[in-house]
């Protein structure tokens, strides 16, 4: 074999030969073939690489020329030599590769860089083949979120969606989803032929390409109709959202989604308050209302996000599944049961404490047996008398005098000298919250006692339990608490009160029409008004009752855990909708009906592909939609900005912006990294020098400006 010849530094012979150095490695016999490669393709590449010469005689490689020459030869045949002792393929590219890091300014080892695997899939491995494609999956693991900015066919995308997989197979994150912006140069969505999915699916196409390259091909389509894992444009990834009227519950109560702003807060599933850190409107969306067993329900879009249990996650004690609306449209049912479970609240809602003119207790009792038309003295009836000494002790100023065996009158105590004309403190009570004048099928609960603190609230539960409800207890069923009421008000702040405590209501109704009349002294008493049966179970912890009788029955039968389960699931038509993020662990936030729901992702590893056609709005978007436990890796090449208009990237704007944000990384790969063909990596160098003036501008504009000058 003839050694390559090197250039002569000196024109005397003698002093070139005094500065060459000679040395020789020897190979193990089982390793010589690996090492020089078919054809000895491999050694050529070395030869055209280095600059030291090599002969090759048995499994003698010997090198010979200017010192530095031959200690870099000397390294990089060590590394091969390693590199094919550890079982790995040699390629005329893999000895390039390798030779570049020697190179190159750092210390790393092309053998241990070379056989970094990440993925292996029926015999094949997927494993960084150069020094800044190691830094950069390394990066991932390092870091939240990572930028993979370079030129085509430096593996960007390829390495973060193995990185994806084997954490989706290591259990590490429970969903993949992969997106890039449907934008071309010069192409429209609108003007294309096909369906919304025919037009979308060529420019996710390298997507699903990687993905049926990385997994068995008859797992990814199971895997995507679970939702585990999702191929979506970005604009999809902005879906999931509410209309912009649904209600939302904040510490002031439920407000229209559509009116909250950043910096809000709204109530989480602790029951506290938490911060909306973003609000994006989504336009015109399709609209499903979702509809649970008690009769609540909602409105939200098709790819909203449910954090649900399975009957089998809380037998397992798995943690809530994150699922999309129409991923459970027509897989609600398993057997006979209800498939998806929804997270209740884990503590009561916090609204602030205020002031209230009548003890929450005392105003429960009221409520539930007191007359309140103030056309006379305030009474109360009730067969249980502690209900009328409760009603002596905590209303200060009255006395209860017992008129009959049920009924009680609440009067006001005299004091010698005292005005004459002084209102009763119940009635005064009653007027300055608006209920004198009330009858028993226009009472309700005043909004100071509804949005006020957990104490005050089941305080007036208690009350209206004692005196209109009490347990319900069947032979090997579980006890539940009933409440009846004709008034279509106090029916619904019934209900407001149990679900803001974390407990769940079945509500029901006995229409008056057609009802056997009752009895009252002999006489038939026919309903004028529809009764409300509200069946309520309530948290364990949370003690429904103060009346004694009432509260050992319960006590001894005990209550099952309230439970939601979603029951169908039905188009709503199309609405304006906006989606918003809020600051809490689990992303979720109240909703309507006090049903939980979020909109962000968590512990899902997210793949944004060819970031260089987002805009800045769109960007920041995509990163603030990060949950807890998620992983983002954002993959694009500055220099092919394809964006109309002359926009600014997202991409080029992301990384001026979070540059020096920890957790945060930005790995740059350049032509070196390049793993197709070699003349892409030189391609890539001539356009680099050749747009240089502008390689950082956008390249539709480019396009632009030159036709502007051909003209």
């Amino acid at each position: 074999m003839t050694p390559r010849e090197t250039s002569a530094a000196d024109a005397s012979g003698a002093l070139q030969a005094d500065a060459q150095v000679r040395s020789s490695i020897d190979v193990p016999p089982d390793l010589v073939m690996g090492l020089l490669g078919s054809a000895d393709e491999n050694l050529r590449a070395l030869e055209r690489t280095l600059n030291a010469d090599l002969h090759v005689r048995g499994n003698t490689v010997t090198l010979s020329g200017e010192p530095a020459d031959v200690a870099l030869a000397e390294r990089a045949v060590s590394e091969l030599i390693a590199i094919v002792a550890a079982r790995q393929p040699l390629t005329p590219e893999v000895v390039r590769h390798s030779v570049a890091m020697l190179a190159g300014t750092g210390d790393e080892s092309p053998a241990e860089v070379l056989t970094l695997d990440i993925l292996a899939r029926r015999g094949k491995t997927i494993r960084p083949k150069t020094l800044n494609q190691k830094r950069y999956v390394d990066a991932i693991d390092a870091n939240t979120i990572v930028f993979g900015v370079g030129p085509a066919g430096t593996g960007k995308t390829y390495l973060a969606m193995a990185k994806a997989v084997h954490a989706l197979q290591s259990k590490q994150v429970s969903r993949i989803i992969l997106t890039r912006p449907a934008v071309e140069a010069g192409e429209r969505l609108g003007f294309l032929p096909g369906t919304l999915s025919e037009k979308i699916d060529p420019y996710l196409r390298p997507l699903y390409d990687a993905l049926y390259d990385m997994m068995d091909p008859e797992l990814v389509p199971k895997l995507m109709s679970a939702g585990v894992i999702e191929v979506a444009p970005l604009a999809y990834m902005r879906g999931r959202a509410q209309p912009v009227f649904t209600k939302v519950l904040t510490p002031s109560g439920f407000r229209p989604i559509g009116e909250l702003m950043v910096g809000d807060y709204v109530i989480g599933s602790d029951g506290q308050p938490t911060e909306i850190l973003g609000v994006h409107p989504q336009g015109f969306k399709e609209i499903y209302r979702i509809y649970t067993q008690d009769r609540s329900s909602t409105l939200a879009s098709g790819d909203h996000l449910w954090s649900v249990y399975t009957r089998s996650d809380r037998r397992r004690g798995k943690p809530a599944r994150v699922l999309q609306t129409k991923e459970m449209i027509g897989n609600l049912r398993a057997a006979h049961y209800r498939r998806y479970e929804l997270p209740l609240l884990s503590a009561p809602v916090a609204f602030a404490a205020r002031a209230v003119p009548l003890h929450p207790y005392a105003l429960g009792l009221l409520l539930g047996d007191g007359c309140l038309t103030c056309a006379t003295t305030p009474s109360f009836a009730t067969n249980d008398p502690e209900l009328a000494e409760a009603l002596g002790r905590l209303i200060p100023g009255i006395e209860v005098r017992r008129k009959s065996a049920v009924d009680y009158i609440l009067n006001r105590i005299r004091r010698p000298g005292g005005p004459t004309t002084r209102a009763n403190p119940v009635t005064a009570a009653l007027r300055q919250l608006d209920l004198a004048g009330t009858r028993s099928d226009t009472k309700f609960v005043p909004r100071n006692y509804l949005l006020n603190s957990p104490d005050v609230r089941l305080a007036v539960l208690q009350g209206l339990l004692d005196s209109d409800g009490g347990p319900v207890t069947q032979q090997a069923r579980t006890c539940r608490i009933q409440f009846t009421t004709v008034s279509d008000r106090l029916r619904d702040d019934v209900i407001f009160l149990v679900q803001s405590l974390g407990g769940v209501v079945y509500p029901r109704t006995r229409p008056a029409a057609g009802r056997a009349p009752g009895l009252a002294g002999g006489r038939e008493v026919r309903h004028r008004y529809d009764s409300h049966i509200l069946d309520i179970r309530l948290p364990e912890g949370l003690v429904p009752f103060r009346l004694q009788r009432k509260a050992a029955k319960y006590d001894a039968a005990r209550g099952a855990r309230p439970m939601r389960f979603i029951d169908r699931i039905e188009p709503a038509g199309t609405e304006e909708a906006v989606c918003i993020q809020v600051a809490a662990e689990d992303s979720l936030y109240v909703t309507e009906d006090f049903l939980l729901t979020h909109n962000t992702l968590n512990s899902a590893f997210i793949v944004l592909d060819e970031a260089q056609n987002t805009t800045a709005e769109q960007m920041k978007m995509f990163l603030t939609r990060l949950g807890f436990g998620s992983k983002i890796v954002v993959t694009g090449d500055i220099t092919q900005i394809d964006l109309p208009g002359g926009a600014r990237s997202g991409l080029r704007s992301a990384i001026d912006i979070l540059d020096n944000v920890d957790d945060i990384h930005i790995a740059e790969l350049t032509s070196v990294d390049v793993v197709r063909h070699r003349l892409v990596s030189e391609i890539v160098d001539a356009y680099a020098r050749h747009e240089e003036p502008g390689s950082g501008t956008n390249r539709a504009a480019r396009r632009a400006s030159s036709a502007r000058s051909r003209r």
